[in-house]
Order: C-alpha cells, then structure tokens, then sequence
C-alpha cells in the first residue's frame, strides 16, 4: 500500500515520543569510539516543512513539536533533544521537522553508515534530495524495508540500530514485524532493534508486542497515551516504542523524562504512560 504519506503526520506526539527516544539510544551509541550502522526500513522523506501544504493540512504539530519548542525547564535529555530539532531551523522559527532519517544523520560520526529504506516513490524522491549531499556515509534504496533488511544484516561495523515504523494501514504489517525481527535476530543477535507503534482500540498492537517479548531476553517497552480511547473505537491515542536490546541507561533516562512529556502533550486527563523491561 502506497497511500500513506507521514507529511500529514509530522511532529505529532507520536513523533516526538519516536525520536526523542532514537536520539537517546544513539547519544549511548556514540559513547563508544567504535563505528556503527543505523538501518531506517521506513525512512519517509527524511525532512518535512510544516508551513507546507500537506503539513498544514491537520496541523498535529501544534500538539507535538510546537508545544515542545515553547516549553521551559525541560529535562537535560528533552532540552537536547529540542535543540536538536531547533538546529534544523533559522532562530526563532520551527518550520522544519526532521524525520528519523535525519535525527540519524545529525549524530553520525565520519565513520558510522546510515542504510534508508523508502517505497513510495515521491518520499524516495524527496528523501534522496535531502541527502544529496551524503552519498559516502549514506545509502538510499527504493524498496520493501522489511524485505532489505535481509541484505544488510548483519552490518560490517558488528554494531547497528535498526529502526522500523511502518504506517500499519496493512494489518499484515504487524505480523511482518514480528517475522522481520526474528530473521533479523537470527542474522544480527546483537543488534539494538526499535519498533514503533500506534496505540490504537482493536488488539494487533498488543498482540504484535506480545509475540515481540517472547523473541528477545534483554527489552524495553515503553508507550504514551495523550487521550482516553476513541469511544468510536478508531484514532490512534498513542504510541509505544518495543526496543530490544537497549541501552541499560534508557530506563532511567525515560523515568526522568516520561512525566514532563505526559504532561506537555496531553489531550485530555487520560494522558499516561507506562514503561516495562528486562535488561540484561
């Protein structure tokens, strides 16, 4: 399916529960000298104006990374993170948001190696665009993530975060999840694998979750909820982050965190969080 186009959805919370995390995750990697590869199967147009048309659309910045821009006394990780995002912008504006593609890029040293992955053909398009310039460190294919993955596992520099968040309007992608990471285990044990999902009324998610967990001995789970749950029964409320193999300072960093998000990104008094793991 190629309908689904996450310029619609640029900096919402969801966005920002996804890359303030991935940035956690690749601060710790960057704690040690040695290379590293991160693999995006979803990679987007890696960059997303919101003053543009799509963006402007259903405006879900303005409960997501606006609010976080015009927030004060954040913690040191959230406050790190918000800089990050400011970089990409002149001072005193927020017309950029940056996608994992680019979070990625912004913490790679000269010999770390980015591998993306983009289907839709106008995503690609743009996203090769806004990487034109990093062709040495960064590889763009225009191709099935899930399916690539199996050529770029395991990574020559042994050490590499994998990335995946895919639209989930297919229900087959939940179960294609669960089938990708457990190819990818078996080709890259040791490998920091981080899957995205939507917290949604109908029960694929949590099904999807619990056939994760019995995949891995070292996890992470983590979710922020911003509303109560449709009475409809459709809409996305939140969002959860599976992480296996993560770094073993990323619980302590979220207990820090999760409260001030939960409370800056909140819809209504149902807002929560909730954070589960096993590390090893």
């Amino acid at each position: 399916m190629l309908s689904y186009r996450h310029v619609y959805h640029a900096g919402n919370h969801a966005d920002i529960l996804k890359h303030y995390t991935f940035s956690l995750v690749l601060d710790y990697f960057n704690q040690k000298d040695k290379p590293y590869c991160v693999i995006d199967t979803h990679a987007g147009a890696g960059m997303y104006a919101l003053n543009a048309e799509f963006s402007q659309k259903n405006k879900e910045f303005d409960t997501g990374i606006s609010r976080l821009l015009n927030a004060k006394d954040q913690p040191n990780s959230v406050q790190e993170f918000t800089n990050m995002v400011q970089s990409f912008n002149a001072t005193g504006h927020a017309n950029l948001y940056p996608g994992s593609p680019k979070v990625a890029a912004h913490y790679l040293r000269r010999n770390d190696q980015l591998r993306l992955f983009e289907l839709h053909p106008n995503d690609y398009k743009i996203l090769a665009e806004n990487f034109s310039e990093s062709k040495r460190q960064t590889k763009i294919t225009m191709g099935d993530g899930f399916n690539g993955l199996k050529a770029v596992l395991p990574p020559t520099t042994k050490r590499g975060i994998t990335i995946i968040d895919p639209p989930y309007e297919d229900k087959q992608d939940y179960q294609r999840v669960v089938s990708s990471i457990q190819a990818s285990i078996k080709r890259f044990s040791a490998g920091t694998y981080i899957v995205w999902y939507p917290l949604l009324a109908r029960p694929d998610p949590e099904q999807m979750v619990s056939a994760l967990r019995q995949q891995a001995s070292s996890w992470l789970n983590v979710t922020l909820s911003i509303s109560a749950i449709p009475k409809e029964g459709f809409g996305m409320f939140g969002s959860g982050l599976f992480i296996i193999n993560p770094p073993w300072t990323l619980p302590y960093i979220l207990k820090e965190s999760l409260p001030y998000l939960t409370e800056l990104l909140w819809q209504d008094n149902n807002a929560g969080y909730q954070l589960d793991y096993e590390i090893d």
